[in-house]
């Protein structure tokens, strides 16, 4: 392989690693704070024992995404110094902003929010909270800003090859942003709902219930059951966004290579990107013409009508989009059904996580992590659907690479996948490893104050 197609590989490597993590404590944070609001309303001390077992899993995830962050950004100087030269006046500020107004407002107030209650008041603490779920949303705005501007670019000038802001507001609140920030805070809220409701049907399954775990069950069935129809409204927005904006990766999601009208949707097909042709279709006749154009006959441009005028394809490698955006959506029905169907059933049961089917357990047990696969099948659907640019339209990944030697690249690239899929099973065992231990004491007195009826501290 070239040093262009293995710094891409790292990079991805770094960034799937990394994603994983912010996925989980953007929609965690705000979960805590529920949590966090419903003990002081009602008393119940199983969501105190909901809210302390969570923060653990919180601050394992944060650490991990600041870690593995900092790796990432080091990679803008060592495999892609053309992308800093040529857009550092853009990318240079909003990452300064995420910084300035997320990661410092984090971890800030985390150390009062994981070492606080019972120290400090429980306005405080609850302000503590309420900050770092703030923060972990502004960190995404920010990230996912440049992120859409680099596919959607907006106000700015090029002058002898270099990008300068003309307009702030148009860059962060680009075309593609509303869209790309409102599908991943879902993304999110998915991610959570699942590891929220798996762990806890995990902890029925192995006889370790706890005082937290039909609040936890509850409260993701609950997310879940009501997250992925808005995600799904949602996606089909984003999708129309980029139709108009990126038409070739649609193209390429949906394996379209010559422009037709009443084009299906293809349920299953496997692209031939030498051949120019997919084999072995199956679809639903009409179906992406309705589901684009809003119309039966509504047409879409092929793949083969992006080239360069020399010839050269000008269109994101097909396979990979295709697939991946498949397995993205599948993963988002199959959340649909089981979160649906699980919480009627609990419903049916009166709430009583021990009695619900052991199918139904085992499901949700195995589906603890399935916001991670959904999400990385999105993000490699947008990443690689950019592709041959990095600033689309404007700017190809080729010409900000650096000259690294390949051989160089190739030992970090495994040195890096090695930890990470340590890191990953390490993570999993962590969690595991708390959701069996013997459910801690939450009405010492070193561990919360006394409340009114109300749920307020007393002196408060």
């Amino acid at each position: 392989m070239d040093a262009l197609i293995l710094a891409r590989m790292q990079f991805a490597a770094n960034i799937s690693f990394h994603i994983l993590f912010p996925t989980v404590t953007i929609a965690l944070g705000w979960s805590l704070l529920f949590m966090r609001l419903r003990w002081l309303k009602t008393g119940d001390d199983g969501w105190l024992a909901a809210y302390r077992f969570w923060t653990k899993v919180f601050a394992l995830s944060f650490a991990l995404g600041v870690v593995s962050g900092i790796v990432m950004s080091f990679q803008f100087g060592t495999n892609w110094p053309g992308f800093m030269e040529r857009v550092g006046n853009i990318a240079g500020p909003l990452l300064g902003y995420e910084v300035l107004t997320a990661f410092f407002l984090e971890a800030t107030f985390l150390g009062i929010m994981l070492y606080g209650h019972g120290k400090v008041s429980e306005r405080v603490h609850l302000l503590a909270t309420f900050l770092v779920a703030f923060g972990t949303t502004m960190s995404a705005f920010w990230i996912l800003s440049l992120n859409s501007w680099m596919h959607t670019p907006a106000g700015f000038e090029i002058r002898d090859g270099v990008f300068h802001a003309t307009d702030w507001f148009a860059i962060i609140f680009n075309p593609s942003f509303p869209y790309r920030l409102v599908h991943t805070l879902l993304a999110s809220g998915l991610t959570v709902a699942f590891l929220l409701a798996g762990v806890s049907a995990w902890q029925v399954l192995r006889q370790r219930s706890t005082r937290a775990t039909p609040k936890s069950l509850r409260m993701g069935l609950t997310l879940g059951a009501v997250l992925i129809p808005l995600q799904i409204l949602a996606g089909d927005m984003h999708g129309l966004n980029t139709l108009e904006h990126q038409p070739a990766k649609v193209a390429a999601m949906e394996g379209v290579w010559d422009t037709q009208s009443g084009v299906p949707l293809l349920l299953f097909a496997v692209p031939d990107e030498k051949a120019r042709t997919n084999h072995a279709e199956i679809g639903i006749p009409y179906g992406a013409s309705l589901i684009l154009k809003h119309s039966l006959d509504g047409e879409i441009r092929g793949l083969n009508e992006f080239r360069a005028p020399d010839g050269t394809a000008l269109h994101p490698p097909v396979a990979p989009v295709f697939y991946a955006f498949r397995l993205m959506v599948g993963v988002g029905m199959l959340m649909l059904l089981v979160s649906w169907v699980g919480l009627w059933l609990y419903r049916r049961r009166s709430w009583a996580a021990d009695q619900l089917p052991k199918p139904l357990l085992w499901t949700l047990a195995g589906m603890s992590f399935s916001g991670w696969v959904a999400t990385l099948a999105g993000w490699y659907v947008t990443e690689i659907g950019r592709q041959p640019y990095i600033v689309y339209g404007l700017l190809t990944t080729a010409e900000t690479a650096s000259s690294v030697p390949s051989s160089y690249i190739a030992l970090t690239l495994a040195l890096y996948v090695t930890v990470y899929l340590a890191l990953i099973v390490a993570y999993v065992g962590v969690i595991r490893y708390l959701a069996e231990k013997p459910d801690e004491p939450a009405t010492a007195a070193s561990q919360a104050p006394a409340t009114t009826a109300a749920g307020l501290p007393q002196g408060h």
